[in-house]
């Protein structure tokens, strides 16, 4: 919830800018405190940003302290709701020789999120003083977090020169309700003609009101300041924007992440998607080539971890440490025990493949499709989910290689009932993609300043749908 609502707060007052929203309340975030940054192995991930108890003082030699001057004045009064209603439906037939098999499955999802964060406070460093106070001072590259920091590839320093906190006591509410119908008919042909029928529906629903109250004080969101530290300890602030930091290294700088081709300059939207695309089809494939039972579980419980953002971080998270061959936890995942289960059981789906190999395939796959869904807005990812069943997923494969294609496909070959092609619509739109009819063809175009989006629907949907594939 804290999450949620500190990503929400940023989405509006700082889209593309250096505002980091913090994650957690334990997270403890004042002026010149530090922060580890973590590059993730895909490019158009974001980094992640792990703070730390120390401040910048705690790791320089000598004992005078920095004393940068710290300015602090009234932002914004904030207070957002956000949430909506989401519908779908899924009607099946199996059918063999004897057995003949209907499943109709409906579900209403109704969420929202209310963030009544009041006034707000911005703290400010005084950069040039603190330019000023850090020449000729230097690290202490002996300190613990240093050398562990140092010791891991693609991590930085950043130290915060702003933070944006609440001056009164406020709160968020998340009222969720989720209802759904499940209707069922079994037929048996045997002999003679004799045919023996049974019926059965069923409903589920489950309500719930969690009202979180958060202390004066508390930071919100934050910017940095990232370092450039050399060999010795001495150390450079990276003030203009965009630039990033790091550690000196020895010889050519060895590169760990996977990336994806970057298109030359002149090519269109599409094609530029497309060649970002193509040296990652291979993992679609291998999702697509797991046993039938295999990619049926994985994609239910998938599904069922997109119910919440931090769960689908948690997941991505896990799949990273596996990826790295760092033993796998949870322990300080924001789970619920329902979605622990669901992560420890795709998992466990993943050490039960009988051949190392394709375990090995399988997992990098599946990492790269939850790092897709954990760049999705709340949004985007629950519209995703809305659409998430097989009977829906190879229509939205189909559109999403239109994306990257020529922009077009005949509508007739897209096979989406009326509210399915709303919830698509939706999906879409909240990634950056116009989804329109134009008499008998569907078009997408892919909007202004689109950014990753596009790109990220574009593998979670293929993802989703080569674990949807049927034989």
């Amino acid at each position: 919830m804290f999450a949620t609502a500190t990503r929400n707060f940023v989405e509006e007052v700082d889209p593309d800018g250096g505002l980091i929203p913090v994650s957690s309340l334990k997270d403890s975030i004042s002026v010149l405190s530090v922060v580890v940054k973590r590059k993730r192995f895909w490019l158009w991930q974001k980094p992640k940003y792990i703070p730390t108890d120390f401040k910048l003082n705690d790791l320089l030699t000598g004992d005078e302290p920095l004393t940068p001057g710290i300015a602090a004045t009234e932002f914004i009064k904030y207070n957002g709701t956000y949430g909506g209603n989401i519908e779908g439906n899924l009607n099946a037939n199996f059918g063999q020789s004897k057995v003949n098999t209907d499943v109709t499955v409906t579900g209403k999802d109704s969420s929202k999120l209310q963030s009544a964060l009041g006034s707000l406070r911005k703290e400010e460093l005084d950069v040039q003083k603190l330019l000023q106070d850090c020449k000729d001072r230097t690290l202490d590259m002996t300190h613990a977090l240093v050398k562990q920091t140092k010791e891991r590839q693609r991590q930085s320093f950043g130290i915060v020169k702003e933070r944006i906190t609440n001056t009164q006591l406020c709160s968020v509410i998340e009222d969720k309700q989720q209802s759904g119908q499940c209707g069922g008919g079994l037929s048996l042909c045997g002999p003679q003609n004799q045919k023996f029928s049974l019926k059965e529906t069923g409903s589920l629903g489950n309500d719930s009101n969690v009202t979180m109250e958060i202390p004066v004080g508390t930071t919100l969101a934050y910017v940095l300041i990232e370092l450039e530290i050399k060999h010795d300890g001495h150390f450079e602030l990276m003030v203009m924007s965009g630039s990033s930091g790091g550690f000196e290294v020895d010889g050519p700088k060895r590169v760990e992440l996977l990336v994806v081709s970057r298109a030359p300059p002149g090519t269109s939207v599409n094609e530029h998607l497309s060649l970002e695309l193509e040296p990652i089809n291979k993992h679609f494939q291998l999702l697509a080539a797991l046993p039938p039972t295999s990619r049926s579980a994985l994609l239910q419980h998938i599904t069922k971890v997109m119910e919440d953002q931090g769960a689908v971080a948690s997941l991505e998270s896990l799949l990273e440490q596996m990826c790295q061959n760092r033993k796998p936890s949870l322990s300080e995942a924001a789970t619920t025990d329902a979605q622990r289960e669901n992560i420890q059981a795709i998992v466990g789906l993943l050490e039960d493949l009988s051949q190392a190999e394709e375990a090995t395939s399988a997992l990098k796959a599946l990492h790269l499709l939850a790092g897709a869904m954990d760049e999705m807005t709340d949004d985007c990812l629950a519209s995703l989910r809305s659409c998430c069943s097989p009977a829906v997923l190879p229509s939205l494969e189909l559109l999403v290689r239109c994306v990257s294609g020529d922009g077009q496909v005949p509508l007739s070959s897209v096979d989406l009932p009326g509210d399915a092609y709303k919830r698509t619509e939706r999906l879409f739109a909240s990634s950056n993609v116009s989804l329109k009819r134009d008499g008998e063809t569907l078009r997408t175009e892919l909007k202004q300043q689109a950014g990753n989006l596009p790109l990220v629907l574009c593998i979670a949907v293929r993802g989703l749908a080569s674990l949807a594939h049927t034989e």
